[in-house]
Formats: structure tokens, sequence, C-alpha cells
């Protein structure tokens, strides 16, 4: 039987199941359960690109799976288990397509706020910091360069925005929207798992200059969700290249956004939908850096 390592999936249908298709992931609902399905999609500036990243899906669940684990007596988290070789009742007949790329987790009611971790001014933030010298209400130091470390790791909590772009928000703003009880304790979970997870990265060679948690509330209890501390969630920088004062060489699509950046300098693309084409040269070699990213870390 081939699996998603062999197989290049962009979408599925699996017809037994309600679906809702993220920029990257499908998602189906099976009750008190869902199936997170992330393809070989890529996004970059909100855009669905139309080239596939082949064997993404399975690295990044991979790595998901690896965080889970690792944080294991930490936090509780919703996943299940990874399909490999059984799938759910009613989508037996695409295992091919679900093996290795696909996370059966408890259903949850997702809080509407990006948990965001930076230990690192780069981003945007590192372009509010310009403006106001602080981030997202927060303070900084006069005279940071691009990608510092900042520090101490700082809680930057955005919007969730359906459509267009999430918006940096303050910490009283994120209260508003959950309630101020549990946005204390999920910032100083946020920053724990940021920070544990940064010095096991460290150790492997790898900055997390930054990332994103996602939160959600099953039967009274507060719960790990989607994606964590992939290359699609985090910005992952090699330790020994790193210097700042300049952009990084990276782990993760900051390769793919830079090199469309240089589309929209050059006036060939204007950040709207349809996203371009990706040569053949940059995705291997984000195949790549997503491989080494995974190898590093999970092993």
């Amino acid at each position: 039987m081939s699996t998603s390592r062999s197989v290049t999936v962009t979408q599925t249908d699996i017809s037994s199941f309600p679906l809702r298709r993220g920029k990257v992931r499908d998602i189906y609902d099976l009750g008190d359960e869902v199936l997170l399905v992330a393809t070989d999609r890529i996004s970059a500036f909100d855009v669905v690109l139309p080239t596939a990243i082949p064997g993404k899906g399975a690295m990044l669940t991979k790595i998901s799976q690896f965080w889970f684990d690792f944080f294991k007596g930490e936090v509780e988290h919703h996943l299940i288990e990874v399909i490999r070789d059984r799938a759910p009742q009613g989508a037996q007949n695409h295992l091919d397509q679900l093996c290795d790329r696909t996370m059966r987790c408890r259903k949850t009611k997702v809080l509407p706020v990006e948990f965001i971790v930076r230990g690192y001014i780069t981003g945007s933030g590192w372009k509010e910091y310009q403006k106001t010298g602080q981030v997202c209400g927060i303070n900084l130091p006069a005279g940071l360069q691009q990608c510092d470390q900042l520090p101490e790791p700082i809680f930057t909590p955005s919007t969730k925005a359906v459509v267009g772009h999430d918006e940096n928000i303050s910490f009283e703003q994120a209260c508003e929207i959950v309630g101020q009880e549990m946005m204390d304790e999920l910032r100083q979970k946020s920053l724990l798992l940021y920070t544990k997870a940064a010095d096991y990265a460290r150790q492997r060679g790898i900055i997390i200059a930054d990332t994103k948690f996602e939160w959600g509330e099953c039967n009274g209890e507060v719960l790990l969700i989607d994606e964590v501390l992939t290359p699609d969630s985090s910005r992952f920088w090699p330790a020994d290249k790193y210097e700042s004062g300049r952009d990084q060489e990276s782990f993760d699509k900051q390769y793919v956004r830079n090199y469309l950046q240089g589309l929209v300098n050059a006036g060939q693309w204007d950040k709207t939908p349809p996203g371009p084409e990706l040569p053949e040269e940059i995705v291997a070699n984000t195949a790549s850096k997503y491989r080494e990213a995974v190898d590093r870390l999970a092993g």
C-alpha cells in the first residue's frame, strides 16, 4: 500500500463526514472527534499557492506528534492517534491519502485568539517595534536590532481572522475576548511550553524565534490543539548561522515568503489570489528544509 510519504495530497474528499477546508488542513467532523488532515498545500501572505510541497503534510504531522509527546505531563492535548494502518469507519477507502498525515483528535471549542510567543524580535513584531517601541502594548528596550533575542520571551496574542490577516492585540483586548482568568492561565502555559521547546531545540542547532499555539475547550477542560511548533506555525533558524541585524536563514516557510516577496518587489505579484507557481528549485529546497527540521527535532 502506498502512503502519504509517496503520494502528494493537495486535498481530500471524504463524503462520509462534514468537511471544513483550511489553508493547509482538511478538517472532518466525526461527532465527538475530528480528523485533521495536513495536506501538502502551502500558503504565504494568506494565499494558498498552486504548487504543493511533496511530503509536507506528513512532516508537519510527525513534528506535531513529537511535541504532543514531549509536553506530556505539562499540558493536556487533543491528539488521540496518528492515522497509519487503519482509518475510521467511513474513511477506510481513503487510507492511502490519510496515512501519516492525519491526526484523529478530540473535538474542542476553539478559543478565538492566537497564542503567540516571541523569543526574538522579527516579523510583524519587528515592524511594530520600529514604529512604537512596543509589541502588542509591551514596552521593549530601546535600540534592539532586527532578530535580536529579547531579554525574556513575550506573549503577544492576535485575533483569529476568518478571512484576511490576523491582527496583533494587547493582552487586555485578548482578556475581553476569552476572559481574564483563562488568558492568565494560557499565557503562563504558552510561555512555559515555548521556553521548554526552545531550550530543547537549541541543543539540536535550531533557534525557535517565535511560535503560535492554539487552545480549545472540551467538557470544561482546556486542551492544546491543532499543530504544535511546526515549520508552518513557527520561525525556525539554524543556530550556527544566526546573526542579529538582518534576516535569518530558516527551516520554515519564510524561505517561500522571501521568494514571493522578490516577485512582489519586482511588480510580478500583488499578494492576492491566485498565487504564483513555485519553481522546482524552491519546492525542492523548501521540502529539504522541512525535512531537516523534522530530523533534527523529532529524529
